[in-house]
């Protein structure tokens, strides 16, 4: 059998039980294969990297050496939201690195999907090489990687927490929820005691918001976009029951607009916003919720108001024959 197949004995973690169980077996593992040396974890704040530092915090304690890496596609306050939680709150040992210009940069001009994936992803491995250099013991990567990611990497896009390491980074790879469903995450989120604005945190993917940005991204386009994205979390959040996921994406399209200037129509190009909700269970399959259409009224009237936007358009299309994210 793969070492990135699930086994067929594993149960479903649903119950606070079945996550404690794996809790256990997981800091035996952790400690059994990491010992008394350090580990460095490429930390996002999402769901994913959280648990897996929550896992490594209570099996190695300060060993683990957290890097929180800004690369310009964070949603809008997430730098400040991770420095909160982690260094603030848990007493985390965190490195932030801002990195913004250097990640913006290496992606200018660059519209394929994968390619933008590819690039995100190396310039990820680049930076916790760097950091690694500047630390002293370090001999593992922790990933957050999770059991759709390795699923949907085959053949399909590239993940950056997916796949092996280049030959100059000489880390073994920590991947202690590789097996898990994103609900599965979540339960041993609960278990671990996180907080439910951490556990409960919207998916986010890897490259960010890098493959929502459709096409080549351009600073004023994403700028947009990370407003826009607030606005849809925001709104929809309110709801009485949430989807599991909801964001926006804004193509590389632009359409005709009107705005009225003294009393006077001038039509000029614009952006379009698509607003994306999504509920499922393992990722693998998604089916489309009812939005009110009051709420999405609302969206609209504030999203058009953000410099550049001229549209707002909902997306309801399923998984398959869609997937959730445009990239």
């Amino acid at each position: 059998m793969s070492e990135n197949i699930r086994p067929e004995s594993m149960a479903r973690i649903t119950t606070p039980e079945l996550a404690q169980a794996f809790i256990n077996d997981q800091i035996a593992a952790l400690k059994a294969q990491i010992g008394e040396k350090k580990v460095l974890l490429a930390l996002s704040g999402g769901v994913d990297s959280s648990v897996t530092a929550a896992l490594l915090i209570k099996a190695i304690g300060k060993n683990l050496v957290c890097v929180h890496v800004n690369h310009g596609l964070l949603r809008k306050g997430e730098p400040e939201q991770v420095i909160k939680v982690f260094r603030d709150e848990l007493g985390a040992t965190l490195i932030y690195v801002d990195a913004v210009d250097r990640f913006l940069d290496k992606l200018a001009g660059v519209s394929d999907p994968e390619t933008k994936r590819k690039i995100i992803g190396k310039e990820f491995i680049d930076v916790f090489a760097e950091e690694a250099k500047k630390l002293e013991g370090i001999e593992f990567l922790a990933q957050g990687t999770i059991y759709p990611d390795i699923l949907e990497s085959v053949g399909v896009k590239a993940h950056h927490n997916v796949g092996g390491l280049p030959e100059d980074l000489r880390f073994e790879l920590v991947e202690s929820v590789k097996f898990l469903y994103k609900d599965e995450v979540r339960v041993v989120g609960k278990a671990l005691g996180l907080p439910d604005g951490m556990v409960y945190r919207q998916p986010f993917p890897g490259p960010g918001l890098g493959v929502r940005c459709v096409g080549a991204i351009t600073r004023d386009r994403l700028e947009a976009l990370r407003e826009a994205d607030a606005i849809v979390r925001e709104e929809i959040g309110k709801l009485p029951e949430t989807p599991w996921q909801y964001f926006c994406a804004i193509p590389d399209i632009q359409s005709t607009g009107i705005k009225y200037v003294d009393g006077k129509g001038e039509r000029y190009m614009g952006w379009a916003v698509v607003i994306r909700a999504v509920n499922t269970v393992d990722a693998v399959t998604a089916t489309v919720p009812e939005i009110p259409f009051a709420v999405l009224c609302k969206m609209r009237d504030r999203i058009v108001k953000i410099p550049g936007i001229n549209r707002v358009l909902w997306d309801i299309s399923e998984k398959p024959v869609a997937t959730i994210e445009w990239e």
